[in-house]
């Protein structure tokens, strides 16, 4: 990361960031964390044992599948989509981030 944050605060909203990307097209871990680096401005890079481990949570909690990809060259990819359980798991998650959002604004910049 280019400036200094406490990674803590993307944390626990990683599954939310991957099911987002998931919902624009199915994909494979590598082209997860690469989109989240693009999509971040380089300012946050995604390490592969987080994105493994929230992966699996993510298929446990049925938000997500995963299929093995038909690639002609190179090795066999496991692709992952959003199930529709997931797409409601991810409106639910960005309103619940969005109430935060709000009540932190007001707690730590005064606001009323």
């Amino acid at each position: 990361m280019s400036e200094s944050i406490n990674k803590d605060y993307i944390r626990g909203h990683i599954d939310t960031i991957i099911l987002r990307i998931l919902i624009d097209q199915d994909n494979y871990g590598y082209e997860v964390i690469k989109a989240i680096k693009i999509l971040s401005n380089g300012q946050y890079e995604l390490k592969e044992p987080s994105l493994y481990t929230s992966l699996k949570r993510l298929e446990k909690g049925a938000y997500i599948e995963s299929y093995w990809g038909d690639e002609t060259q190179g090795g066999r990819r496991k692709y992952y989509k959003v199930t529709d359980n997931g797409k409601k798991y991810y409106k639910k998650a960005i309103a619940e981030w969005k109430i935060a959002r709000e009540i932190i604004d007001q707690l730590v910049e005064g606001e009323r």
